[in-house]
């Protein structure tokens, strides 16, 4: 998770704290956002799928020996060398070893390793990333238990809306489902910074319904958009 999000602008930046900072002008919520380029380095399904080609490629060898084994006598010499099973034994295991690296190296490539990787397992992983930083930086943080957490996860292309006790008490999370759908559109369209921002604007909205503007609320968390 070291790659940092490479297409919000400075501007995409602005245009989210203003953002932030409008809706905010009208509710006692506070909105935090955070973008990152991708929620998981999903290391542990690069090895899955190694394995499971390591698997597959020593199973058809010793099912179909001679297709190997023919090619195996011809960098011997081509003299019909016998091969014991000690040698084939051995054979098989470097023909795993080989397809499991290969397969390994091939899923550094990050496309090729979010292009494999289950929708479900992204989406979970997403989930929990933003569960994991609501926890940290949002809840509890504020005095009517009033945080919201956007979090948009760019490799996944998915996106997360976790609130605080207060919200959740009046607010069900079928509210946020056309937002998430604003929000997405933008995001495959290439404008992930409006995007965010609009997205803020349709929380604003939701927030100060339940949520009015309190003479004694403060800004309690930073209207600026983060990146991971």
């Amino acid at each position: 998770m070291a790659r940092k999000v490479n297409n919000l602008s400075e501007a995409d930046h602005e245009l989210v704290s203003a953002a932030v900072s409008k809706a905010e002008e009208s509710s006692n919520g506070e909105i935090v956002t955070i973008a990152a380029a991708e929620s998981d380095d999903y290391k542990d399904v690069a090895l899955a799928w190694a394995a499971i080609a390591s698997f597959i490629a020593m199973s058809f060898t010793a099912f179909f020996p001679s297709i190997y084994l023919s090619t195996l006598d011809y960098f011997l010499g081509g003299w019909d060398n016998v091969i014991g099973y000690g040698e084939f034994a051995w054979f098989i295991t470097t023909i795993g070893a080989l397809k499991f690296l290969g397969v390994w190296l091939f899923l550094k490539w990050q496309p090729a390793l979010m292009f494999l990787t289950p929708p479900w397992i992204k989406s979970q992983r997403s989930k929990e990333r933003a569960i994991e930083l609501f926890r940290v930086g949002t809840e509890s943080k504020t005095v009517g238990r009033t945080g919201i957490l956007i979090y948009l996860s760019m490799a996944e292309h998915r996106a997360e809306i976790v609130a605080d006790a207060a919200i959740n008490s009046l607010v069900g999370p079928e509210k946020w489902g056309d937002t998430m759908q604003l929000l997405i559109k933008n995001v495959k369209a290439g404008n992930p910074g409006q995007g965010i921002s609009e997205a803020v604007e349709q929380i604003g909205i939701i927030l100060s319904e339940h949520f009015p503007k309190s003479d004694d609320d403060f800004n309690e968390l930073p209207d600026k958009l983060i990146e991971l």
